[in-house]
C-alpha cells in the first residue's frame, strides 16, 4: 500500500503541482486513526495536506516566501468529523437523521437505506410506498418490494436512496465503469481570458472572491477551507429550500451568507453581478440544474472570463446515474463501503464508515482543485473548470486498500480531542469547533469572520477591490 505522502505526491503531480513543494510537507501519525477496515485516515490527512499545500504555493507565487505545511493524522480525522465535536454554548448536536432516515430491509433480503432529512425527500419515499412517516409503516411497506426496483421507483420520484451492493455488484455496473475512466480531480479549460494578477495581502488567497453555492457537507467544507486560507466566500443559500442547521453552523465558518432565489430574475441577476466580480464559483447543485438557471461553466465563463468554476456531484458526469441526487451515506451504501465495513466487522447488513468521509475529502479536494486550478489561471490565463464527485473519492477510497486490524482502533470520544478545539463567537452563541488541520508555517489558517444565520448579508460584496 502507498504511503501518505506517496498518495499526496501523485495527487499533486497529477494536477501540475511543483515536485520541489512536496519537500515541504510533514505528514505524521498512523493507521488505523479511527475504527474502520478502510484507510480513513489517509484519506483524511492526504485531502487536507493537498489543499494547504496547495494555499502554500499560491503564497510563495504572490510572495516568493515558501513555507511548511505539517498535517497530523489524528487532527485531520477529527476535522473529517467537525460536525460530531461542534458545540453551540456548550450544546451538542442535535439528532442527525430525521426519523424515518437509514438501513431497512425489502422483500427479496436486500437493504436499502433512505436519506429523509429534507421533507420534499421524505415524501417523495413515502408516496411510493404509499405509507406513513413512521419506520414501522416503512419496514412493512418495504417488504412488498425487491430493493432494486425500489431504488429506482424512488428516484424517479424524487427521492434519496441506495440499495446496499457488494463491491463486486456495483463494480458491474455501467456508472462505476464511468466513474472508473475519470481523474479524481478533473480539470478542464473552458474559455480564454488574460491571467488574472495576485492583490495585496497577507494570506494566501487575500482578495480572493468565492460564490459558494452548496449545502449539506462536501461543498460547504470547500468554501470553508478557502475562507480559512483568507479568501472572501459568500455562501449564497435559496430561501425556499431546507437547510440542516447545525452543519450549516459547522461549515459556515469565515464566511458571509446571504439569500437569492435563482428561481426569479431577481435572483438570477443579483448573482451575475456578484459572479462578473468573482474569481471562484463552486457549487453542489444536481447536474445541469443550474445550467437550466443560465449558470453553466461555460455561461460563468463568458460572465467572469478567468473563473474558476468547481462542480461537486454524486455519481461523476457521465454514465446512467450522472444525473442522480446522492449524499456520502447512500453512495457509501451503493458502492459497496457498507457491505465491506459490516464484513469486516462480522456483523449482518450495512455498516458505515466512522466518518462521513467521502464528504469530507471531496470537500477538500475541491477546494485542492480550486487553488491549482487558480494558480494555472495566474500563469497561463484561461477560465477552467474542476470537477469532483463522491463516488470518484470512494473509488480512491477504495483503492488505497483494506486494514486487517483496523476495526481494532478505538473511537475519538470528544473528551479527547480538547488540543484541537478553539472557541470563537458566532450568530449562534459561542461556538467551540475543531481547528483546520493543515498547519502553514508562515500563514496559519484560521476564520476572520464569524459563523452567521443563513441570509445575513446583502448580496453585494463587502470591499473594494
Amino acid at each position: 500500500m502507498q504511503t501518505p505522502h506517496a498518495m499526496l505526491a501523485e495527487l499533486w503531480t497529477d494536477m501540475g503541482g511543483d515536485v520541489a513543494a512536496l519537500d515541504r510537507v510533514m505528514l505524521t501519525g498512523e493507521e488505523p486513526a479511527l475504527p474502520s477496515s478502510f484507510r480513513t485516515g489517509a484519506a483524511a490527512q492526504v485531502s487536507i495536506a493537498a489543499a494547504g499545500l496547495a494555499a502554500a504555493e499560491i503564497r510563495r507565487a504572490r510572495s516568493g516566501q515558501a513555507q511548511t505545511v505539517s498535517v497530523d493524522m489524528r487532527h485531520a480525522v477529527v476535522e473529517c468529523r467537525s460536525e460530531r465535536y461542534l458545540r453551540c454554548d456548550g450544546n451538542p448536536p442535535p439528532p442527525a437523521w430525521d426519523a424515518i432516515a437509514g438501513v431497512y430491509k425489502t422483500g427479496d433480503g436486500r437493504f436499502v437505506r433512505l436519506h429523509t432529512n429534507f421533507p420534499h425527500h421524505r415524501d417523495a419515499v413515502c408516496n411510493v410506498l404509499s405509507c406513513r412517516p413512521h419506520r414501522d409503516a416503512v419496514q412493512a411497506a418495504l417488504m412488498q418490494w425487491k430493493g432494486a426496483d425500489f431504488e429506482t421507483a424512488a428516484y424517479a420520484a424524487g427521492g434519496v436512496v441506495a440499495l446496499m451492493r457488494s463491491y463486486d455488484e456495483w463494480r458491474a455496473l455501467p456508472q462505476a465503469k464511468a466513474i472508473a475512466e475519470l481523474p479524481l480531480v478533473e480539470l478542464t479549460r473552458i474559455g480564454d481570458a488574460a491571467p488574472k494578477p495576485w492583490l495585496q495581502g497577507a494570506r494566501p488567497l487575500a482578495g480572493l472572491r468565492v460564490l459558494d453555492l452548496s449545502r449539506v457537507i462536501a461543498g460547504p467544507v470547500a468554501g470553508r477551507t478557502l475562507a480559512a486560507h483568507g479568501a472572501d466566500v459568500m455562501l449564497i443559500a435559496s430561501p425556499n429550500l431546507p437547510a440542516i442547521p447545525w452543519l450549516t453552523i459547522d461549515t459556515g465558518r469565515g464566511k458571509l451568507s446571504a439569500f437569492a432565489d435563482l428561481d426569479t430574475g431577481q435572483g438570477r441577476d443579483a448573482l451575475r453581478g456578484l459572479l462578473a466580480e468573482a474569481d471562484i464559483f463552486s457549487q453542489g447543485y444536481r447536474p445541469q440544474s443550474l445550467a437550466a438557471r443560465g449558470f453553466a461553466p461555460e455561461d460563468a465563463a463568458r460572465l467572469s472570463p478567468g473563473i474558476v468554476y468547481v462542480s461537486l456531484s454524486a455519481y461523476g458526469r457521465s454514465g446512467p446515474w450522472a444525473g442522480r441526487r446522492g449524499f456520502d451515506s447512500l453512495v457509501q451504501c451503493a458502492t459497496g463501503f457498507n457491505h465491506a465495513e459490516g464484513q469486516a466487522a462480522g456483523v449482518t447488513g450495512p455498516k458505515e464508515l466512522p466518518a462521513q468521509m467521502l464528504d469530507h475529502a471531496t470537500g477538500y479536494l475541491m477546494a485542492f482543485g480550486a487553488m491549482m486550478a487558480r494558480l494555472r489561471q495566474a500563469h497561463e490565463g484561461g477560465s477552467w473548470h474542476v470537477q469532483v464527485s463522491l463516488a470518484r473519492t470512494g473509488k480512491w477510497l477504495w483503492d488505497m486498500g483494506r486494514l486487517d486490524a483496523g476495526l481494532n482502533a478505538p473511537d475519538i470520544a470528544r473528551t479527547a480531542v480538547a488540543d484541537l478545539i478553539e472557541d470563537m463567537p458566532s450568530g449562534f452563541g459561542t461556538l467551540s469547533a475543531v481547528r483546520h488541520a493543515a498547519a502553514l508555517e508562515l500563514t496559519p489558517a484560521s476564520w476572520a469572520r464569524p459563523v452567521v444565520p443563513l441570509g445575513t448579508h446583502p448580496l453585494v460584496w463587502n470591499s473594494a477591490r
